[in-house]
């Protein structure tokens, strides 16, 4: 029997692939200077970056520095001025109470100036028995006195009413005395006290002397104040307060 060899290798046609070329990385031919800038830039933005941010920490510390120096002598001026405002209070209280004793002292009325007052101003048909000071009216509940210097009452005996009247009109122009506060109490007719050389006899013949008017005044102190009354106080006399409150003035603790 013959057999048949078929060989299909022989008749199949050879294609034979040609290897292909690989492309390689083509660096860019001309004008470099954009890849110089991007890369400069690359480098340069972060060191600008942590050149930023290394100053601003040195700054933040410096001012935690300066804050925390600002705080401390902060500290030190609210004690300096604790002490400061309290040696100004210290000095208001001691102002207010040179003041006061300032106040009470330019409120003094001396009895001889006013007592001079008075003998100079008493006419001749009028005689004083006695004169005794009213003490202050007391003061309200959160009000001051109406009359912190108090008041004169002057009581004896005149020729005549028209006399008290006179009296009491010459009183209104005293500067030591409030003339709108000066007014008569009371006066009464009264018989006339009999001499201590009337005859004393049972045959002597006495005679009755005509009757008399028996007077009481009031009138509230001044309240001005003894400095603006100097002249007046020279002229009754007293010397030793005018002296004191010059002093006093000139020292600044009066105004002038």
């Amino acid at each position: 029997m013959y057999s048949l060899d078929i060989n299909f290798l022989k008749d199949r046609a050879i294609h034979v692939s040609s290897p292909q070329k690989r492309e390689g990385i083509k660096l860019p031919v001309g004008d470099l200077t954009p890849i110089y800038v991007g890369a400069t830039l690359g480098i340069c933005l972060p060191l600008f970056v942590l050149t930023g941010w290394w100053f601003l920490q040195a700054k933040n510390s410096e001012l935690e520095q300066t804050i925390a120096q600002l705080d401390q002598q902060n500290k030190q001026l609210d004690t300096e001025i604790g002490n400061i405002n309290k040696i100004r209070e210290e000095t208001n209280q001691v102002k207010a109470s040179t003041q006061s004793l300032v106040s009470v002292f330019d409120q003094i009325r001396p009895w001889s100036a006013m007592l001079q007052d008075l003998r100079d101003r008493i006419p001749a048909t009028v005689q004083i028995d006695n004169i005794k000071q009213i003490p202050p009216a007391p003061a309200a509940e959160g009000k001051p006195s109406p009359n912190p210097a108090g008041g004169l009452e002057i009581n004896g005996l005149a020729r005549s009413y028209n006399d008290v009247n006179d009296f009491l009109l010459i009183l209104q122009q005293s500067q030591f005395l409030k003339s709108s506060e000066s007014k008569i109490i009371s006066a009464n007719l009264v018989d006339a006290p009999l001499p201590p050389n009337a005859a004393s006899s049972n045959n002597a013949v006495v005679i009755k002397p005509p009757q008399i008017v028996k007077y009481t005044i009031q009138s509230s102190l001044s309240d001005v104040p003894a400095s603006e009354l100097m002249r007046e106080l020279e002229k009754k006399g007293t010397v030793g307060l005018v002296a004191r409150i010059r002093n006093m003035q000139q020292i600044g603790v009066i105004p002038k």
